[in-house]
């Protein structure tokens, strides 16, 4: 009985707070809404200036394949290589085509012409990237099209046939709405009840270090899963994108992120004396934790020392997990150690999260 009023206390404190229901339903919905289309890794509308120096018709068709394709923008015709790289100088223009001017010429012997691809590579993939997609749109126009014909190769997008971003980055979205919701709001609280005092009318009383931890930790499971049934929802109704396999495991999933980041934030607020100082704990973990999950960039392009500490993330857990039962369709068996790594990770943080609360602060 006293775990119940105790949860129902916290119940009331959210309602009071004229920001913490906002921030509950508005942020999910922003985060949903909007981040699927500005976080996107896929590039576009590449800025190209093209030197032609053979004004042949060949040459011509080269500059109107560019011209046609989705992924560049057609700065247009440049005199010289000097003035175009005075664009890439200026971030007017993100490549550089020169077409030598026996382009034709040498088209026609079946010879290849030597033409010049140069790349602003500041912004290292967007440079390769992009030099990647040039050199295969001129290789189309170079190499004769009877072997064009016998290189044909045959492509079969697996779980994601449309190839969209949102499909991979949405399933990750949910884990930074726990991580953020059920991470920053427990830490908050309890430090809240420190600067205002409150917490000291608890401590007096003959409540366990147990009921009182459970008490600020179930609130914000249960909002948890009200905040991933609203971001599926967003998902399905705003993208058409739904989850491949059993919600279930999705919930699952979001449980067990949700104990570690909720047990993380009270161990953070047990030993903070200050919002000030708990927010800025808090952040430090979640950035870590975060960028170093797999989540925007895979795992594997890391440096070895890096790639090692995923095996103690448990953000690398979940994101793994989830996008293996989303996008893929995975059952229980597929994720098993993942979903061993988050009980284990969550468990001891929550007897981390008990033990180091005192009731004599």
């Amino acid at each position: 009985m006293t775990l119940k009023y105790l949860i129902q206390k916290e119940f009331l404190q959210i309602r009071r707070n004229s920001f913490m229901p906002r921030i509950i339903f508005i942020f999910p919905i922003m985060v949903m809404c909007v981040m699927p289309w500005v976080m996107n890794q896929e590039v576009k509308n590449i800025r190209v200036d093209v030197v032609d120096n053979d004004r042949s018709t060949l040459s011509q068709q080269l500059v109107h394949s560019i011209e046609a394709s989705n992924y560049f923008i057609f700065n247009g015709l440049c005199p010289t290589y000097n003035a175009a790289f005075k664009d890439i100088e200026t971030s007017k223009a993100d490549i550089v085509l020169v077409i030598p001017r026996n382009y034709s010429h040498d088209l026609t012997l079946d010879s290849n012409p030597q033409i010049l691809i140069a790349a602003n590579a500041v912004n290292g993939t967007k440079g390769s990237i992009g030099l990647s997609y040039l050199s295969q749109i001129v290789t189309a126009n170079v190499v004769p099209a009877d072997i064009v014909r016998q290189l044909k190769v045959d492509v079969l997008s697996l779980y994601n046939k449309g190839q969209s971003y949102k499909v991979f980055m949405i399933p990750a979205l949910t884990g930074i709405l726990m991580m953020m919701l059920c991470g920053f709001l427990p830490a908050l609280n309890i430090v809240g009840e420190k600067e205002k005092g409150t917490i000291e009318q608890i401590n007096v009383t003959p409540v366990s270090k147990w009921s009182f931890i459970l008490a600020k930790l179930i609130p914000y499971w249960i909002i948890g899963m009200v905040v991933l049934t609203l971001c599926l929802l967003l998902s399905w109704g705003v993208y058409g994108i739904t989850c491949q396999g059993p919600l279930v495991l999705i919930y699952l999933l979001a449980l067990l992120l949700a104990l570690f980041f909720s047990s993380l934030g009270l161990i953070i607020s047990n030993y903070s004396d200050t919002l000030q100082q708990a927010m800025l704990v808090m952040w430090f973990f979640v950035v870590c934790l975060m960028l170093l999950s797999g989540l925007f960039t895979p795992v594997r392009s890391m440096p070895h020392w890096a790639y090692l500490t995923t095996y103690i993330n448990p953000m690398h857990y979940f994101v793994d997990a989830v996008r293996t039962v989303f996008i893929r369709g995975g059952d229980f068996q597929s994720i098993a150690h993942q979903v061993l790594a988050l009980v284990i990770s969550s468990s001891v943080m929550a007897v981390w999260a008990v033990v180091s609360y005192k009731k004599n602060n």
